[in-house]
């Protein structure tokens, strides 16, 4: 089936280039064929950050098509901004009318603060964005701001990926609040754990 070229190709590319260029081809099937193949990530990531307490507003940081910002308001967030490095995916997202503002990512600017909840569902992993984006996300958030974010297998098995978790945890910085493993993509037998950290 066509539509399964652009997952099958997602965990390869490597450069900012190709990763912009691979979702936005991408943004007109990505709902379509991620639904497909069970995709539970969002959901799960909503759910913890209900379970643990989330504050609003929060940034869906990677937010593609809007995926993460309807589960998110199905356990009742409300004010949710997003941003995204295709501007792609964030006109498939902007069609929903699931956020507050939707920007395109400047990678090389920090991120905005004040917000209470950073999440990034399914974007900190090889494919997508590398592992310094937990610092970028880390140091965006104030005292007693979350993170919520997931590691799928590939990112689990990069020890730069846990390392930089690691060192937010080991350093103080954060206290975690949850992790969980679980579904992430179940039909091509992918699994992630999702996390929800509080900054000390």
């Amino acid at each position: 089936m066509a539509q399964k070229k652009f997952l099958n190709k997602v965990y390869d590319v490597e450069t900012r280039d190709e990763v912009e260029t691979l979702y936005d081809a991408w943004a007109d099937s990505y709902d379509a064929e991620l639904v497909e193949n069970g995709y539970a990530t969002p959901g799960r990531v909503a759910r913890a950050m209900a379970k643990t307490g989330c504050k609003e507003p929060v940034l869906d940081l990677g937010c593609g098509t809007g995926l993460s910002a309807e589960a998110m308001r199905a356990e009742g967030f409300q004010t949710i901004d997003g941003t995204d490095l295709s501007a792609g995916m964030l006109d498939a997202a902007r069609a929903k009318g699931v956020y507050r503002k939707l920007w395109v990512t400047d990678p090389d600017a920090p991120l905005p603060d004040g917000y209470a909840t950073i999440a990034a569902v399914g974007v900190v992993s090889p494919g997508a964005g590398g592992p310094e984006l937990l610092y970028a996300m880390a140091g965006a958030l104030s005292r007693g701001g979350r993170l919520a974010f997931s590691f799928n297998d590939h990112a689990l098995a990069d020890p730069a990926y846990t390392g930089h978790l690691n060192e937010l945890l080991d350093t103080g910085a954060f206290r975690l609040l949850h992790a969980e493993k679980g579904d992430h993509i179940p039909e091509i037998g992918l699994n992630s754990t999702v996390y929800i950290l509080e900054k000390t």
